[in-house]
């Protein structure tokens, strides 16, 4: 693993990777034309779950077989964050027991989706141990929740397919048929959203919150879902915002994972091919393609540079577009 130090780490010339494939005009207002993967880190098993702590300037991400999150600064590099991050049982569990989709919540703490503890958990940055927010519905555990994102309500909604198991989708440890996604409401009260999904991983609002989207990294179906969101928190019918299996057939590396949006509502998912920039009305726009199978993304320093995860990698690239 290639652990930056904080001399190396302030120097601004990384190694670049990849290349950004441009399938529409509109890209170039997202993109700059001389826009660059740059390799911020490299050496991990499989890097995901990125967020960026605006209160440090500093990005925390999972390294999910490792069971570590990782912290990554300009000024000091890469360093351990936190180890156990998603699994604190004696002996081994599998080969992705760690957290995986980290985010904020209106407190300020990490909250964390865990593999092994097949929970969702809050934790302080400011330091003090975890809180379990949910590991189960009605009584029967999750699989392994894989990805979360926070409602201005303060509600969480996260997806749990069965990666985290030891034994995948086979495991006897499942205790739900489901590959659900779920909502926590702040009162603590789980509620199942959508059960029809075969593979739920990435989650993401749109700006105005009106609508979720879902990724599903189903070979067989890999899509991005669309969703209203209702005025009591639950969601209506999905429709499918894109179908990336055209891409698949390309023999293009990923699934649809994690995703985000930016402030003019363009989803920036990760899929075959890297990231896939579409627009509100499910066209693409163009890839970030950087060569790996690339499971996540976040937007960080002023909102307008996008990191990257990418299997080995953890990467950034400039845009013009700004998150939120």
């Amino acid at each position: 693993m290639v652990l930056t130090t904080g001399a190396a780490a302030q120097t601004t010339h990384y190694p670049t990777i990849g290349t950004v494939v441009r399938n529409d005009p509109q890209l170039d207002k997202l993109l700059p034309r001389d826009a660059r993967i740059e390799v911020l880190a490299s050496g991990f098993v499989w890097a995901e779950g990125p967020i960026w702590i605006k209160d440090g300037n500093y990005l925390l991400f999972s390294d999910v077989p490792q069971n570590t999150i990782f912290k990554w600064s300009e000024k000091e590099g890469l360093t351990q964050f936190l180890k156990p991050s998603g699994y604190t049982g004696a002996g081994a569990y599998g080969d992705e027991p760690g957290s995986n989709g980290l985010t904020l919540d209106r407190q300020g703490r990490l909250i964390a989706c865990e593999h092994g503890d097949r929970r969702v958990s809050a934790m302080p940055l400011s330091g003090g141990g975890k809180r379990t927010l949910a590991d189960n519905y009605q009584g029967k555990r999750f699989n392994s929740p894989n990805d979360v994102v926070v409602h201005s309500s303060g509600s969480y909604y996260f997806t749990d397919p069965p990666y985290g198991l030891p034994g995948k989708e086979k495991d006897p440890r499942r205790e739900t048929e489901l590959f659900g996604v779920y909502r926590i409401a702040p009162n603590g009260t789980v509620s199942l959203l959508i059960s029809d999904l075969t593979r739920p991983n990435g989650i993401a609002f749109s700006p105005d919150e009106k609508t979720l989207y879902i990724a599903q990294s189903d070979p067989d179906r890999p899509i991005i879902m669309a969703y209203p969101v209702q005025a009591d928190g639950s969601v209506g019918k999905g429709r499918v915002l894109f179908d990336a299996a055209p891409l698949l057939k390309q023999n293009l590396k990923g699934l649809p994972d994690g995703l985000k949006t930016d402030r003019d509502g363009n989803v920036w998912s990760t899929g075959p091919g890297g990231v896939l920039v579409i627009s509100p009305a499910g066209k693409l726009l163009g890839r970030i393609d950087t060569g790996e199978a690339t499971a996540n993304c976040a937007w960080g320093d002023d909102g307008s540079t996008l990191y990257l995860t990418a299997d080995m990698y953890l990467c950034r690239i400039r845009t013009t577009a700004r998150g939120w």
